[in-house]
């Protein structure tokens, strides 16, 4: 009996010491604000103004728009005074968006003008304390893609039914513009080409970027393209082809940029009907396109002529060196004067109508120690190839783009493709 009490005292003992014992407290959760960071749009949190969006229109000035916004005129002043450079407020251009961020006062006036030059860059004009001016661009995604065809019609209408950014057709006929003749291609020609473009926030295509790699087929002649920096004291990037040699020559083969027709070759044996099948020798050769059209130096040099002649019309000549010369006649209108010194791929003037001539064409005569020859059959001289003590790295450099070339799958047009076409307005 004994036992059995000095249990339950033992127990009783046990549970008042349990119910002593202190419960632990709940930790109580602590909830952390999280503050977002505002969204800035060129460099500005736009829920901070009152913002306007529009377009230059036909009879606008910077000047007119700053004073409708409520913007002093010494402000206004010592923009268009100051940054010229930046910001030359008399070569804003219609149809350019732009942007107004006006206080949220009552005053509302205006505090930064934003100028898109394109759909990258743009232009902020900040009026607020002390004015200033300063270029910007949009932060942009490259993503890299890849395309094959076979000429069916002409570059352009095979990278069209491909889907692709027109201007890379521009981009190719740059890269071969001295060893492809791009207004002569042959159906059945090929082409493969790995390339970036350019996307603004993920979604907003704008337009395609640098050239990774090419390939073209043409007449059977294979030339691959790899640009490659092959003079690192000037970072001079230039494109090259399978066995290292120089893509680019000392003259382009034709001073129209990719849409011509070359309409009448170097002949001293031509007869004209008009003149009674008299012969009449022409010197020149016709690359005939649109009026208006841009005519390029084919190389740098100096204008030693830009003028207007008798049958040559306005044109222009260029001294390359002591052995070459060019010539470029009927001009519409001229871009160079005498003394100017011009690069490769300058636009120095127009095609037009003027002088003796049937239709819109550029005459190109060519001089070679001062005798005109025929710039077609010449065997131009090439710029310097690779040199040997970089020829091992840019081997290694384009072995790998050269197998992705060569993996990419050709797409010839087909009726459902041409009924498809995807064309860009970048």
């Amino acid at each position: 009996m004994q036992k059995f009490i000095g249990a339950i005292l033992t127990l009783m003992v046990v549970l008042v010491s349990c119910k002593e014992t202190k419960e632990p407290l709940e930790e109580v959760a602590t909830v952390e604000t999280i503050v977002k960071p505002p969204v800035l749009h060129y460099g500005f949190n736009l829920e901070d103004y009152t913002v306007v969006h529009d377009t230059v229109r036909s009879g606008d000035s910077f000047g007119e728009l700053m004073l409708k916004n409520k913007v002093d005129y010494p402000k206004i002043a010592a923009i268009s005074e100051n940054f010229r450079d930046t910001f030359d407020v008399r070569k804003i251009q219609v149809g350019k968006p732009y942007l107004i961020l006006k206080s949220k006062d009552t005053s509302e006036v205006a505090e930064v003008f934003i100028y898109q030059n394109d759909r990258i860059n743009y232009t902020v004009v900040d009026l607020r304390d002390s004015t200033k001016a300063y270029k910007s661009k949009k932060k942009v995604k490259l993503v890299e893609r890849e395309i094959g065809g076979v000429i069916d019609h002409s570059l352009s209408m095979s990278i069209d039914t491909l889907g692709v950014d027109y201007n890379l057709t521009f981009a190719l006929s740059d890269i071969y513009a001295w060893t492809i003749d791009f207004g002569r291609l042959d159906k059945g020609d090929k082409f493969k080409v790995i390339f970036e473009e350019r996307y603004i926030n993920d979604s907003i295509y704008a337009g395609i970027g640098s050239v990774k790699a090419a390939y073209f087929e043409h007449k059977g002649k294979t030339i691959y393209a790899f640009p490659y920096i092959s003079d690192a004291t000037n970072n001079i990037l230039e494109y090259f082809d399978q066995e290292a040699n120089n893509l680019r020559s000392t003259f382009l083969r034709a001073p129209v940029k990719f849409k011509y027709r070359l309409s009448s070759r170097y002949n001293l044996k031509r007869r004209i009907a008009y003149y009674g099948y008299k012969v009449r020798p022409h010197k020149g050769t016709d690359f005939a396109a649109p009026i208006g059209t841009p005519i390029v130096a084919t190389a740098d040099g100096t204008v030693t002529e830009s003028t207007r002649k008798g049958g040559n019309g306005k044109y222009v000549k260029i001294k390359h060196n002591g052995t070459y010369s060019t010539q470029y006649l009927h001009m519409k209108a001229q871009n160079v004067k005498r003394g100017d010194f011009v690069r490769q791929g300058d636009v120095i003037g127009w095609i037009g109508m003027t002088g003796n001539t049937g239709g819109p064409h550029v005459c190109y005569r060519f001089w070679k120690n001062g005798r005109q020859v025929d710039p077609l059959q010449e065997e131009l001289p090439a710029a310097e190839p690779i040199a040997d003590s970089l020829r091992a790295d840019y081997m290694a450099h384009i072995q790998p783009l050269r197998d992705q070339l060569d993996c990419i799958e050709l797409i010839e047009a087909t009726p459902e493709l041409e009924e498809n076409l995807i064309t860009y307005n970048p």
